[in-house]
């Protein structure tokens, strides 16, 4: 089998037509601000691929959807890292609807799916110092709804997003104290506005803009509440959202840094050992990713396998850091100066680190949790 063909029969299974369409666009061109990836992805019924089949999605499970990320990676990483935040969105829906929901997630899915809504997400990302747990945006209670106020920024798909997702603090429907709640606000609500934040060439084309919400009405069907536990301790709605962002993050940023292992294979002049070398630790590291999705459909809801899965991200930060340097070197410095995409490539696969949770400040929660204690993300 080929270098990459599980994930590319993937793909072509779920979404066809998308990476022919991937393949044969310039990276440059996909990973400009206004690049056709996102149209194209729309297209392909990329907004519904997590949700099931029977209510017109794709039924992709997570396996399938990790090695969906990491086959758009290799060709677009902007792509792959705007989509995930998509995906994350959906799959917290799909999880409070399989969870004894209103019924309401399951028909707003199958709109958005219809449609080909895709979704951004407005949650805690991008605060130093800050819990992700805490909300960027605040909201009062009002006649059938509330209203809020906020502003998301890096908010990847800001530029092309149907609906924002955001999560806010609410009154108890039954009147004592507050509880936390998800959002969906859609793009064209009088009060959203969008303008420009992300001023690096890196994953221009994921649209990480600034998203800001003024006083903005959301009824209360688009109001999902949830359960947090004291001391910042997860939910079990939390804890799966978390999981899928972990392992579609990962993956897309393991398909970047397997672009260019690709190009290593495909050069003769190096070493065979060399070549295998680097299949071999990237291989490694999607194994653990992948032995994540297959315990998810049944312990997605657990503590214990979000701890795995946030040591497995972390060792793919790692392995990308020993796999890019050696892959570049081999290739050469003129293949480096030959075309921009190495370069761009290079510095794009760091960016996974700077996703949450952080590893510095995850050291201690993870310490305290592989000590028996329950899990908390700082």
């Amino acid at each position: 089998m080929r270098f990459l063909e599980r994930e590319r029969h993937t793909v072509a299974k779920l979404l066809p037509g998308l990476d022919e369409f991937l393949a044969a666009t310039p990276l440059a061109e996909l990973e400009r601000p206004g690049n056709p990836g996102i149209a194209e992805f729309r297209r392909c019924g990329g907004a519904g691929l997590l949700v099931p089949e029977q209510h017109g999605g794709a039924g992709a499970g997570a396996l399938e959807a990790l090695r969906v990320q990491r086959a758009i990676g290799a060709r677009s990483p902007s792509l792959a890292v705007a989509t995930t935040m998509h995906h994350f969105s959906m799959a917290s829906l799909v999880v409070l609807a399989e969870s004894g929901g209103t019924g309401l997630e399951w028909m707003l899915m199958e709109g958005l799916t219809k449609a080909k809504k895709l979704l951004a997400s407005g949650f805690a990302e991008g605060r130093p110092g800050s819990s992700i747990l805490e909300p960027t945006m605040s909201a009062v209670a009002t006649e059938g709804g509330v209203r809020v106020t906020g502003v998301k920024r890096p908010c990847s798909l800001a530029g092309s997003m149907d609906l924002l997702t955001a999560s806010v603090r609410v009154p108890r429907l039954d009147g004592t104290g507050e509880q936390l709640a998800v959002v969906l606000i859609p793009a064209d609500a009088p009060g959203l506005s969008v303008s420009s934040f992300w001023g690096s060439f890196v994953l221009a084309g994921a649209e990480s803009d600034q998203v800001s919400v003024d006083d903005v009405f959301v009824p209360e069907e688009l109001v999902v509440r949830t359960e947090p536990v004291a001391g910042g301790m997860l939910d079990e709605l939390q804890v799966a959202g978390f999981l899928w962002f972990e392992l579609l993050m990962s993956g897309s940023y393991l398909g970047a840094a397997s672009a260019v292992v690709e190009r290593v294979l495909g050069d003769e002049r190096v070493p065979a050992t060399e070549r295998v070398r680097l299949v071999t630790d990237l291989e490694a590291a999607m194994a653990a990713l992948e032995n994540i999705a297959r315990r998810m459909p049944t312990e997605q809801r657990d503590q214990g396998l979000l701890g795995d899965a946030l040591l497995i991200r972390y060792a793919v930060q790692d392995a990308i850091a020993r796999v890019m340097p050696r892959a570049l070197e081999l290739l050469g410095g003129m293949a480096f100066i030959g075309s921009d995409d190495l370069g761009y490539l290079a510095a794009t696969v760091n960016a996974l680190g700077f996703h949450p949770p952080a590893r510095m400040r995850m050291a201690e929660p993870l310490a305290a949790f592989l000590s028996g204690e329950s899990l908390a993300i700082a």
